[in-house]
């Protein structure tokens, strides 16, 4: 804490500098344009405010400089928080605030989780406590992050695990204490454990956000795995208008980009690489976000459309390499653009329209595939570039190039499930594969 102290204090002596990044031919004419209309001067400017290792006007080398940052902006009422190159080790989240935004310094600013630790509780815990006993308490400092999880229930369903996330605010022996209640139980039947995961970027109820130019990497072989609808390397909730450019998220043993009930979220340029969950994650509920540029390589899946996702548009993307698939539509997602994108590569299947609930309500219904290559997809599974399954309709495929290249991997260009209804192909190609489409409703074409 006297770390935190100390940069408060040189917050307090070195700036209130504007950083308009104009030439001083520019800034002139500005200026001149400004005072030469008599008005009054009543548009505010945000500051920009620098935090480095070497240099900057806030110094450090870990996410507490940083969030320091984020805050004395907060309280400014917003600006921009630029991290000067450098590896930041980051023990715990970065919890953005209202209009202040970050700008890295591209891949040579690189936020990285630090190492994992994790412990079994040994005294149960009620739901509106602040504090919990563990078995060892070594790994945690704090201003650390923490997180709290029960095992699922016996049905095994997500649903059932709870979880806290919070900051350690004091230690004492082996009680670890924290900035919020529990809100839930955490009992020790459930097999409750305190570990230090959290996201390396989180909010909740935070809109107008831009996020650019920054790594983030999850150190994924010191971290245990964790699901992506309880943290991830960015994990936001109940947020609005946002915009991720030039943003990769990397090795983090989850989700790259968790974001729950969101509407309005742009990415361009942005990177989901190696992370051991879904690469791109609308949660459920979430509104038109928007993709554009962007690659999801070497996860679980590269883009997941969770429950009631409409309105997306995912165009000129690459999703490639994952373990299961490329792309998944599902429960509810509705009225979705896929355009222009490459599908390569996807162990199990390219594009799945996966099994909604037992009704046709639940169906993925209305979704446009348009302009895709899909190839060398299914080698773990049937080798299928386009999987719509169970009762989904309205889909549309067009102008897309099915295939392979190198090895002969993708049998199977599209598979249409024999509940579908109102299946549209248009213009599409297909090469060295033995189907070209697979229609459960009648014969294989």
């Amino acid at each position: 804490m006297k770390k935190y102290a100390q940069v408060f204090v040189t917050v307090s002596a070195v700036f209130l500098t504007f950083q308009m990044n104009l030439s001083a031919q520019d800034h002139k004419e500005k200026l001149d344009e400004i005072l030469t209309t008599n008005r009054p001067l009543r548009t505010p400017r945000m500051l920009t405010l620098t935090v480095g290792q070497e240099e900057g006007q806030l110094r450090g080398n870990d996410d507490k400089v940083i969030q320091a940052g984020i805050d004395y902006l907060h309280r400014l009422g917003g600006g921009v928080l630029h991290i000067l190159p450098g590896m930041y080790t980051m023990h715990n989240a970065l919890y953005m605030r209202p209009n202040v935004d970050i700008r890295g310094s591209g891949e040579k600013t690189v936020l990285k989780k630090s190492r994992g630790f994790v412990t079994p509780l040994i005294r149960d815990a009620d739901w509106f406590e602040y504090g919990v006993q563990v078995k060892d308490p070594t790994g945690f400092k704090t201003g650390n992050g923490i997180m709290l999880r029960t095992k699922p229930t016996e049905s095994g369903q997500l649903w059932t695990i709870k979880v806290m996330r919070g900051t350690v605010t004091k230690i004492e022996g082996d009680v670890l204490f924290f900035d919020k209640i529990t809100g839930e139980n955490f009992w020790l039947e459930n097999e409750c454990t305190a570990s230090t995961l959290f996201p390396i970027l989180t909010a909740e109820n935070v809109d107008n956000i831009t996020i650019e130019d920054i790594v983030l990497d999850g150190n994924g072989a010191e971290n245990e795995l964790i699901n992506g609808n309880f943290s991830g390397g960015v994990f936001l909730e109940h947020c609005n208008n946002w915009t991720f450019r030039n943003v990769t998220v990397q090795n983090y043993n989850g989700d790259g980009y968790s974001f729950q009930a969101c509407n309005d979220f742009l990415f361009e340029n942005c990177k989901s690489l190696n992370n051991g969950g879904l690469g791109f994650h609308p949660g459920s509920g979430s509104q038109r976000p928007v993709l554009r540029n962007c690659t999801g390589n070497g996860n679980s899946e590269g883009f997941y459309f969770c429950w009631s996702v409409t309105g997306g548009i995912v165009e000129n993307c690459v999703f490639n390499d994952n373990v299961v698939y490329g792309i998944s539509v599902g429960h509810r997602d509705t009225d979705n653009v896929m355009r222009n994108c490459t599908i390569e590569g996807n162990k199990q299947v390219g594009i799945i329209f996966r099994k909604g609930e037992e009704s046709e309500f639940f169906g993925a219904h209305r979704n446009l595939v348009e302009n895709c290559i899909i190839r060398n997809n299914g080698k773990d599974k049937d080798g299928v570039g386009i999987d719509i399954t169970h009762e989904t309709n309205d889909i549309t495929i067009k102008n897309c190039t099915f295939g392979n290249k190198g090895e002969k991997i993708q049998k199977i260009g599209i598979r249409i499930g024999k509940e579908t209804k109102r299946i549209t192909m248009e213009g599409n190609t297909f090469s060295d594969m033995k189907v070209k489409v697979n229609d459960l409703r009648g014969t294989d074409r």
